[in-house]
């Protein structure tokens, strides 16, 4: 019986060990150069240094072409902590940025803190301190070489022209870690839009980062670029925009809101074109940018008055008697009264002992005296008409629905969609609302009067009202608001160039037209009776305010034929429509069809701008703010 030669195991043996070890070699540099990204950075940044190339971010005009914003440079300071020597001159580096030792060493915790600096790595640039100006730049270029692993990263900041429209332009500000996580084009350090057209159109405004590779000897100094660039990618600028607004046009209607509260709103209804929104309290947009952005957002975020938040999108209030024409709409739709229709008032409304109550005019009438005469009682009759009529609908609540779906239609109850972030929906009830509310559906008209009027649960943003102004201006038709008017380049998303139309008829929007213009020819805004080329139609509000004196509204257009522009005012604590809103409107629409204030009209335009409408909590704790703002 022949034995095995003991050689041939020993082979095996040494065999599976060489190649045991062999796959451990593989399996460590697997490890080392695709599981561990350090290494590879190691390596690749003995040999490359990689600058990103930021671009220019697009500059916004306004509808006439002068430009709103445009781009400043700024730059960034850039550390490869790896390079740093152990002899680093702290002091020095200090001493040339003007910065203490502790806001030294709080800037590097920051940077090596992986919570807020995710992509942390010694061996590539971070970014250690941001926005140095030119003269901080000089200085520190000129000691550049006595700090090693510290270099210098061109980036552009924003700069404005003039110190209007900060709610509308919006504001750029460092990301935070949830937008890195959710977008990979950005890293610390980066900038974003945070608000206004600056975040709604940041993927136009931001353009695409670029990259520069530079080839270094094993000392670390650059050699020049690897392979003469042809690696290199070169930064796109981001898109230019052209807005809507009228900057002149936005910067009387800040000027007339000084010291008030509330919202001018202006829409060319042959487009849907914004031509200017004003939210009073506003800021100056050049507050939030440089170094001084946390402590005036800080001092802003902190005001009583809230002069961060667009009152034209975001602020939701009683429409008062402007929502009269549109219920007269549905009325006249629907046949619960025809043009004709005669209802009576005795200083209010008469089936609930003259509750809500109503001024002197004549009696009875029909709906074109009763919209320009703002009478309460006839929308009353109506609501009470349309909710009581079982000839045409089974119940209230069928009624209240259709209702509530014709509101709705007109640009009520929902977000338009105009291309602003924060817009609200304001606030249009249906019948399961007061049935929960009443916790009966026994309700009727009567349990929701106040709604005839524009009062009780409805609520309507500035730019919903003046989006109705538009759409009775069109005689049955809207664009959906927007104030981007182009986008070098590329269309405008069709949501904002089609049409949208209620199924309304359009001799009814005629008939609402004509009380409107009645209203200023005869009625409760005659006051803002321009003269006979241009004449104007428009609605007066008065919204009770629990907090406080009622708001003062007005909602309208101009000229009634052909018209090309809808307006909307709103003062809060205003008081009476006709008192200030309806001033306010008059000075605008001046301005639009003039170009400029009248002569006539510059004493009326100094009463409004110097008159002070804030609510009385506010008065006795905060200053005034600043006229320039």
């Amino acid at each position: 019986m022949s034995r095995s030669n003991p050689n041939n195991k020993r082979k095996y043996v040494i065999a599976g060990i060489v190649v045991a070890v062999a796959l451990v070699y593989i399996l460590q540099l697997f490890n080392l150069q695709i599981l561990t990204p350090q290494y590879r950075d190691f390596a690749d940044s003995n040999a490359f240094l990689r600058k990103t190339l930021y671009p220019a971010r697009g500059t916004i005009y306004d509808r006439n072409g002068e430009l709103l914003v445009y781009n400043q440079p700024t730059y960034d300071i850039m550390m490869v902590v790896r390079e740093m020597r152990n002899n680093f001159d702290t002091t020095d580096f200090c001493n040339t940025l003007k910065i203490d030792r502790e806001r030294f060493l709080q800037l590097n915790r920051d940077m090596r803190d992986k919570q807020k600096n995710p992509g942390y790595s010694p061996y590539t640039p971070q970014i250690f301190m941001t926005q140095l100006d030119i003269e901080e730049y000089g200085l520190l270029q000129e000691k550049l070489y006595k700090f090693p692993g510290i270099y210098i990263q061109g980036r552009t900041e924003r700069r404005y022209k003039y110190p209007n429209m900060g709610l509308i332009l919006g504001y750029v500000a460092e990301v935070d870690k949830n937008k890195i996580e959710s977008d990979p084009y950005y890293v610390r350090g980066d900038y974003a839009g945070k608000s206004g057209v600056e975040l709604s159109h940041e993927e136009d405004l931001r353009g695409e980062k670029g990259v520069e590779i530079l080839l270094r000897d094993a000392h670390g100094r650059v050699q020049g670029r690897y392979e003469n660039g042809e690696h290199d990618k070169a930064p796109v600028s981001g898109r230019d925009l052209t807005l809507s607004i009228d900057v002149k046009l936005q910067a009387l209607g800040e000027y007339l809101m000084r010291n008030k509260v509330g919202s001018i709103v202006m829409i060319d209804p042959r487009t849907g074109e914004i031509l200017c929104m004003v939210s009073a309290p506003t800021y100056n947009p050049s507050m939030l940018t440089g170094k001084d952005f946390i402590n005036n957002y800080l001092q802003l975020e902190q005001n009583p008055y809230k002069p961060l938040i667009n009152r034209a999108i975001a602020g939701t209030y009683p429409p008062g008697s402007t929502f009269k024409p549109s219920q007269g709409l549905i009325f006249l739709q629907e046949g619960i009264i025809t043009p004709e229709t005669r209802f009576s008032c005795y200083h209010g409304y008469p089936p609930l002992g003259g509750r809500p109550a109503c001024h002197g005019h004549d009696s009875p009438l029909s709906i074109q005296p009763a919209i320009a005469t703002s009478c309460n009682a006839f929308f009353c009759y109506g609501l009470n008409w349309m909710l009581s009529n079982r000839t045409k609908y089974d119940n209230v609540a069928e009624a209240f629905d259709k209702w509530k779906d014709y509101m709705v239609s007109m640009g009520y109850g929902y977000k338009l969609g105009v291309d602003l972030p924060s817009e609200k929906r304001g606030f249009i009830p249906n019948s399961k609302f007061y049935t929960n509310v009443k916790k009966t559906d026994k309700w009727n008209a009567h349990s929701i009067i106040s709604i005839a009027i524009g009062q009780g649960e409805v609520l309507a943003t500035p730019l919903q009202i003046a989006n109705f102004a538009a759409l009775v201006a069109n005689r049955g038709y809207f664009y959906t608001p927007h104030v981007v008017k182009e986008r070098k380049g590329l269309p405008l998303d069709t949501v904002f160039t089609n049409r949208r139309s209620p199924k309304i008829d359009r001799q009814y929007f005629d008939l609402i037209a004509n009380g409107m213009g009645d209203a200023v020819l005869r009625g409760t805004a005659h006051a803002i009776n321009l003269n006979p080329d241009v004449q104007v139609c428009g609605k007066t509000g008065t919204a009770q305010n629990p907090h406080g004196e009622d708001h003062s509204l007005f909602m309208g257009f101009a000229p009634k034929d052909n018209p090309e522009v809808a307006i909307a005012v709103i003062v809060e604590n205003g008081r009476f429509g006709a008192t200030n809103a309806v001033p306010v409107a008059r000075l605008m629409l001046q301005q639009y069809f003039n170009d400029s204030i009248p002569p006539s009209e510059k004493g009326l335009e100094q009463v409004i701008a110097n008159r002070e409408i804030l609510p009385y909590i506010y008065k006795k704790n905060v200053p005034k703010i600043p006229k320039e703002y």
